[in-house]
């Protein structure tokens, strides 16, 4: 297991891994979403989910939703890239789209993620 900030790869001295969450609308937008920011090297993985159930209140009512949701494994220096290409795609008006730090994960899995998010300049 290795630390967030440890340099696992020559390349990505310091590289920090983030677990991007959004949501889509179905099914179909999630795979679209999930095939672009995968293509773009912008992330090494999205895991998406069965249907959930969303609360949440939009322009004053309280909405209940089915959406699916998508768990993007990349570094934070795609971040930039997998919001834009979120918002460029996405159906909704104001999509969901936090970040989480990975503070520690498997050596071979995290190096994994780092080799298969170098965005080409």
């Amino acid at each position: 297991m290795i630390r967030m900030n440890r340099d696992i790869n020559e390349g990505h001295h310091n590289t920090e891994f983030i677990l991007v969450i959004s949501t889509a609308n179905n099914a179909e937008e999630a795979k679209k979403l999930a095939g672009l920011i995968v293509s773009e090297k912008a992330a090494a993985c999205v895991s998406i989910s069965s249907p959930v159930t969303s609360v949440y209140r939009w322009k004053n009512k309280v909405e209940t939703e089915q959406e699916v949701m998508l768990f993007i494994k990349t570094v934070q220096e795609n971040y930039k890239t997998v919001e834009r290409l979120i918002r460029k795609n996405h159906s909704y008006e104001v999509p969901e789209i936090i970040a989480l730090p990975i503070i520690s994960g498997e050596e071979k899995y995290l190096r994994w993620i780092s080799d298969n998010t170098k965005i080409e300049m």
